[in-house]
């Protein structure tokens, strides 16, 4: 029910309880007062009779005269009892009315003079008040109907519910115009309010009214203001933090009390492959024993020492701590990359340490040889030539290592021009004839028309062809090796086929790592250093391109670069 309604029906309520309690309590009064007075007027009228009634007055006919000039009906009662007139009775009835001497109002008046008594007449039969006046001849008692007072009772009774239905039509609109002067601005606030609590801070109230509506409409005003600045900075802060968040690179996960994950950084759901929204239960995280038991303690309020665990091929660390109101904090790490680059730094170190400790050895074991001053001419002269063979070959390896570092760092940028393949492939080619001729292998071009230029940095171009042409000569027993262009979608591609061993499908998707071989022993007496197809691969990516190793053991091998027209574009 709306406020307009029970102010008004409250209004009605209190308006038709007051008129009936007037009603009630006026009634009941002015009967009271009204037989009061009839009681007095009737006893004086009853004594004046009594002043009339003398010994030897015919009593009947003083009873007619008088209740004709009172208009009241008035009883002369003998000492006996017996009535000796009455002005509502003709004489010859008089002898049929009962003995009024146990009238409750003869009765009275016998003992204080006076009487009265209510009550329905048994002669009249009609309901009357009496009232008797004791009388040295007997008692003189003068009576009147009652209807006459309850009409006055009931006029007035009338009158005053007619008053009260004017009062209560009135005060009906009254409240009517006071219950919508309140209920108006009380209403407008209620949707105020309930907009704000919906979550629409734009709403305000429009109220400009005095007195405590009015003040109420300013505070609420004010209320939303200051609501709405600080839900604002809320907000403000809370995308702050959010975006701080899946800005991390460590993957964040946030458990409540209930233990359900309430908040997931992409970076978790990317390392523990979550698709769930949030909320969800913290059971349907990935299983794993170290990440399901870090959690639960911190959940429990611990706060329990970094763990690492190993989920799909990833290593990740684990941070968990508690939360202060329940719940738990897990930070997550990812150290496959770190964990990979120490392997290789170690291998690295490893290989480069072992690569350079047998030339080391040489040249240490054959200079203190060359101490010896009973040495002769000629072994002088090959130990000399074998200390040098060994220092190249150590100079190839920290010069190629340099390079390698220089690529891989980005200090490098290439410069791509348009190059002359052919030109390219017979300058290597003629660095490399002696050492094909002396094993007997053939050096061949195949470079078409449309593959004969390619834009690509000069140098590079040159070190990557100079290194793929050596490989293929070191690894070629008998046969040809071929330096070969091709045009193919988005670029051309560049590289050399041999007729040499082979490589086995175990090692051909490694060859292109830093000190990896095939033939550890054969590319150390070939004088390789084993960095020169990561040399390649490095020169290739630098372009934007990519490289490619086919083989099948026995009949050869072909490693082909592939450059993009675009300089920097990428080409599959």
């Amino acid at each position: 029910m709306s406020l307009t309604r029970r102010l008004l029906l409250g209004s009605t309520v209190v308006i038709v309880v007051l008129v009936t309690a007037i009603v009630t309590i006026a009634g009941s009064r002015l009967r009271s007062r009204l037989r009061a007075e009839t009681v007095a007027d009737l006893t004086r009228s009853a004594r004046t009779v009594a002043l009339l009634w003398q010994p030897g007055r015919d009593a009947d006919s003083l009873a007619d005269a008088a209740g004709a000039a009172l208009g009241r009906r008035v009883t002369l009662v003998g000492r006996d009892g017996i009535v000796r007139g009455d002005s509502k009775f003709p004489q010859a009835a008089l002898r049929r009315l009962e003995n009024h001497a146990t009238r409750p109002e003869v009765v009275a008046a016998m003992d204080s003079g006076v009487g009265v008594a209510y009550r329905q007449s048994a002669s009249a039969g009609d309901d009357e008040m009496y009232v008797a006046v004791r009388h040295p001849l007997g008692y003189v008692r003068v009576a009147i109907g009652l209807d006459s007072l309850n009409d006055v009772v009931a006029g007035a009774q009338r009158d005053v519910i007619a008053a009260g239905a004017l009062a209560l039509l009135g005060a009906f609109l009254l409240a009517a115009l006071f219950a919508r002067s309140v209920s108006r601005p009380v209403i407008e606030l209620r949707n105020v309010a309930r907009a704000v609590a919906d979550g629409d801070l734009t709403r305000r109230p429009s109220l400009n009214a005095p007195g405590e509506i009015g003040d109420l409409s300013a505070a609420v005003h004010r209320m939303t203001e200051q609501l709405a600045g600080r839900l604002a900075a809320l907000q403000a802060e809370e995308a702050l933090m959010h975006a701080t968040i899946d800005a991390l690179d460590e993957g964040i996960v946030v458990v409540n009390g209930r233990y359900q994950v309430v908040r997931l950084n992409s970076s978790a759901r990317r390392l523990l492959a979550v698709p769930d929204a949030v909320p969800f239960a913290a059971d349907r995280l990935p299983p794993g024993r170290t990440l399901r038991e870090t959690l639960r303690a911190a959940a429990a309020g611990e706060s329990p020492d970094p763990a690492e665990m190993d989920l799909d091929g990833r290593i990740l660390a684990l941070v968990g701590r508690p939360l202060p109101n329940g719940g738990a904090v897990l930070a997550l790490q990812d150290l496959t990359a770190r964990r990979r680059l120490e392997t290789v730094r170690r291998e690295f170190v490893a290989n480069a340490s072992h690569e350079l400790k047998t030339p080391l050895t040489v040249v240490s074991g054959f200079a203190e040889t060359l101490v010896d001053p009973d040495l002769s001419r000629d072994d002088r002269q090959r130990f000399a030539a074998m200390i040098r063979a060994n220092a190249q070959r150590m100079q190839r390896i920290v010069d190629d290592l340099l390079d390698l570092s220089r690529y891989e760092s980005g200090s490098w940028k290439p410069e791509p021009r348009r190059v002359d393949i052919r030109q390219t492939a017979t300058d290597v080619a003629g660095s490399l004839d002696r050492a094909a001729r002396a094993k007997g292998l053939a050096l061949s071009r195949e470079i078409p028309d449309d593959a004969a230029f390619v834009r690509a940095d000069a140098v590079a171009l040159r070190q990557i062809l100079s290194n793929l042409m050596e490989n293929a000569v070191r690894y070629t027993n008998a046969g040809s090796v071929t330096l070969f262009a091709s045009r193919e979608e988005g670029g051309v591609r560049v590289g050399v086929s041999d007729t040499g061993i082979g490589i086995a499908p175990e090692h051909l998707g490694r060859i292109f790592e830093r000190f990896y071989r095939v033939d550890a022993a054969r590319s150390r007496e070939e004088g390789g250093t084993g960095l020169g197809l990561a040399i390649v691969k490095h020169l290739a990516e630098a372009h934007g391109g990519s490289v490619r190793a086919e083989s099948v053991p026995g009949q050869g091998s072909t490693i082909s670069v592939l450059f993009p027209d675009e300089p920097g574009g990428r080409a599959g």
